[in-house]
């Protein structure tokens, strides 16, 4: 019997999806260009882990999720198990055996961590393209810290006011891929040192505490307000009221209250509303 013990094979990382450019491949290019690269901020393990659990929602099973990132079971199994963890409650759910054989799902979790993802590459990508435009100037100033919770991105749509020498001035305002429309009240000289234009993007900052929840909106709506359709994220239970987060147009998060006893769930929808004196307008 041969006692000699056989070399292991080096285990396979998981393959990223056609059409990822490798760190460093990606990092050789911006040296030469100049430019900033994603890559500054990859974390190839996270990255690796989340096409994995991506896999699973696809085909329902881990062991397809395996064959399809090109990695053992286990090494699936494994890389589910550390999101989970890091995550603080499981991500997957799987089954086995029973007369319809096992398969595997995404959790709750599992699908809001996926979407959180989106988000964040979604907003990196945004940054990178903003210092890498022809004519961005990098800051000169530390950003200041605002206790406003939302800040959504929006497009100037219109600029209303009573007269030329009013000195208040409406913004409409549309969300990005104008799934949603906001107002707000700003005062001229705002408007004029900010150079609001229409086309313009801006970020539309406001308080939670200023944000309503409700099932349904009211018929018909006060003046001035405007109301955002959304899915529910999460709910913080409070006595009177409950901090409700929410998605709305293209995936933005937005932090309202909810008003107790009211009928909103986890996954349901939700509308925000929001009166137009308590919206504020920065430069995108």
């Amino acid at each position: 019997m041969d006692s000699t013990a056989r070399p292991r094979r080096p285990a396979r990382a998981a393959s990223l999806p056609k059409g990822t450019t490798p760190p460093l491949a990606a990092a050789a290019a911006a040296s030469s260009s100049g430019a900033i690269s994603e890559s500054a901020f990859a974390d190839e393990a996270a990255e690796r882990r989340l096409h994995i659990l991506r896999c699973v929602a696809a085909s329902g099973s881990i062991s397809q999720a395996a064959r399809d990132a090109g990695i053992s079971y286990k090494a699936a199994w494994q890389a589910i198990h550390r999101l989970g963890e890091q995550a603080g409650c499981p991500v997957v759910a799987a089954s086995v055996g029973g007369s319809g054989g096992g398969g595997a799902r995404l959790t709750p979790a599992g699908e809001r961590l996926l979407h959180a993802a989106e988000l964040v590459q979604r907003a990196q990508r945004d940054a990178i393209a903003h210092v890498n435009a022809p004519h961005s100037a990098p800051a000169t100033t530390a950003p200041t810290a605002t206790s406003m919770r939302n800040h959504l991105p929006c497009t100037v749509q219109g600029l209303l006011s009573d007269s030329a020498n009013d000195p208040l001035v409406r913004v409409a305002l549309v969300l990005q891929e104008g799934r949603g429309e906001l107002l707000a009240d700003i005062t001229r000289s705002s408007a004029e040192a900010l150079a609001l234009a229409t086309g313009q993007r801006v970020l539309a900052l406001c308080k939670a505490a200023a944000v309503r929840v409700v099932a349904a909106p009211p018929a018909p709506m006060p003046e001035g307000c405007a109301t955002l359709p959304g899915e529910v994220q999460h709910i913080a239970c409070g006595v009177r009221r409950d901090e409700v987060l929410l998605t709305v147009g293209s995936g933005a998060l937005l932090a309202g209250f909810a008003t107790r006893p009211h009928t909103l769930h986890t996954g349901g929808s939700a509308h925000a509303l929001i009166d137009a004196s308590c919206v504020a307008i920065a430069l995108a």
